[in-house]
């Protein structure tokens, strides 16, 4: 597994397979929003969503953000962490 950071995207690929992503977007605020998560049906009950919120998540607390998440996915997985859910606003 191995996911890359572009501008507003975490790309997941599995077996050098393109396999979900997660959109989001950094605003003037200092919040890191999550507008989506996706794995695509083939690749799904792996924990691959989750391992696309934990690299948000790490993406927000290096760069000092709080998390609003647009994403009922995300949102559920992080208030279901407790070392996660003190970043959301």
């Amino acid at each position: 597994m191995n996911i890359d950071q572009n501008d507003e995207t975490f790309d997941l690929f599995y077996d050098a397979e393109k396999a979900g992503f997660l959109e989001y977007n950094k605003n003037k605020e200092g919040v890191l929003e999550i507008t989506h998560t996706e794995v695509a049906e083939e690749f799904g009950r792996k924990g691959l969503g989750m391992e696309l919120v934990k690299v948000a998540v790490e993406d927000a607390k290096k760069n000092n953000l709080k998390i609003h998440s647009l994403c009922p996915y995300a949102k559920k997985m992080i208030e279901k962490t407790p070392e996660f859910k003190d970043l959301l606003v």
